[in-house]
């Protein structure tokens, strides 16, 4: 009788194992039959050895803040060098392509007539006064006028008696003496005058987020940096004035125009010249990524290039309270200049120093804000993974009773 009773028993332990293991097998099997996307890795071969590098981590205190803070002040972008010490001095040089008015006194004939109108290249056409009124606004497209005097391309024009001379280069007062002297012998003193209708030579394109790109026109009066933005209509909402990229002479600067408009440095409204070009750029760059146990997982640009710890939390919606480790807000910088060594920052936010520091800690674009997750909300996770096998085998176990 008992040994039929430790068959019995050994029986059963036997089908429960049998059972478990098919069970078991059906599970790994139904990876190949389940249902939506996956993906066969027995074709890839992974040889990635595992990374040994290691980060020093900056605790954020008032020290480092302040030396942050040092350091932003001293480093300046630099400036293309001034043409000018002085915008005063400034004086328009004649180009190729723009469009004179000459008047000679008690001489009809040798005079640009003022009735005339100026092509523009089309059907459209604009008159001397109208030119005169808008000599600054984007140079007129299209062939030369033929009623004015165009320096051709070789930066001469021809004047009656005078003959062929050279105009580009000069000011329109050196031009004027120059053609006085030529008419002296016809005419017995002669007065001219001599005036720019069409700045067309000279130009500096705009692009980028303003409201309307295209070229300007270099005219007598100094172009600045401020007046090409606002002659362009201003920038869109998702202009980065912070950073408008003026390339000059295949060299390109980075100026913040937002300092001189909010700050009044005049050192960022640099004086234009002939074939700079301005690139307004959107905030595409200018964005700090908030990661980890937050409500809110986000991207967010920075407000006139700044955002603080502090503001980068309250936009994600805060820290989720059971599972952020409050000890645990990373920042990590420079992974674009540095990939292979970034800056890495922690603060704890369980100190109440550390909580006013989050709203004075300068984020620079395109760092990532992560919140580190507690260790008690690792373990729930685990055994959230684990728990649904074992009730399964228990249930296994208890059906094959």
């Amino acid at each position: 009788m008992l040994k039929k009773t430790l068959a019995a028993n050994s029986f059963t332990g036997f089908r429960v194992k049998l059972s478990a293991a098919l069970v078991l097998t059906s599970f790994l099997s139904a990876c190949a039959t389940a249902p939506g996307n996956y993906l066969d890795t027995s074709r890839l071969k992974d040889n990635d050895p595992a990374p040994t590098e290691t980060y020093p981590v900056h605790l954020i205190t008032a020290n480092l803040i302040v030396t942050q803070a040092q350091d932003a002040a001293g480093k300046v972008q630099p400036l293309p060098p001034a043409t000018l010490s002085d915008p005063s001095q400034y004086v328009y040089r004649l180009a190729p392509q723009d469009i004179l008015g000459i008047t000679v006194w008690d001489h009809p004939e040798l005079t640009t007539p003022q009735g005339s109108t100026l092509s523009s290249g089309g059907n459209t056409t604009q008159t001397v006064a109208g030119a005169l009124q808008q000599p600054y606004t984007a140079a007129l497209p299209g062939q030369a006028d033929p009623y004015g005097q165009t320096i051709a391309h070789d930066g001469t024009i021809f004047f009656p008696f005078v003959g062929r001379i050279q105009a580009a280069g000069k000011t329109t007062g050196e031009l004027r003496e120059q053609l006085t002297r030529g008419l002296v012998r016809y005419i017995r003193n002669p007065q001219v005058d001599v005036r720019v209708l069409s700045y067309r030579g000279q130009k500096v394109q705009v692009t980028g987020d303003v409201k309307q790109p295209g070229p300007l026109a270099v005219s007598d009066v100094p172009l600045t940096l401020v007046d090409a933005l606002t002659r362009s209509g201003g920038t869109t909402d998702s202009a980065d004035i912070q950073r408008v990229r003026l390339t000059r002479n295949k060299q390109l600067y980075v100026l913040d125009a937002n300092r001189m408009l909010d700050r009044g440095d005049t050192s960022q409204d640099v004086m234009l010249q002939n074939g700079d070009v301005i690139n307004v750029p959107d905030r595409s760059d200018s964005r700090v990524f908030v990661m980890g146990e937050v409500k809110t997982p986000l991207q967010m640009p920075m407000i006139k290039g700044e955002l603080t710890i502090a503001d980068a939390l309250t936009q994600a919606g805060g820290i989720l309270n059971t599972d952020a480790n409050p000890r645990q807000i990373f920042v990590m910088r420079g992974m674009h200049e540095h990939p292979t060594a970034p800056e890495v920052f922690r603060l704890d936010m369980t100190q109440p120093d550390s909580i006013m520091l989050s709203s004075q800690f300068q984020l620079q674009p395109m760092d990532v804000v992560y919140i580190g997750t507690a260790a008690s909300t690792t373990f729930n996770r685990v055994l959230q993974q684990v728990l649904p096998s074992v009730q399964t085998l228990f249930y296994l176990k208890q059906l094959t009773r």
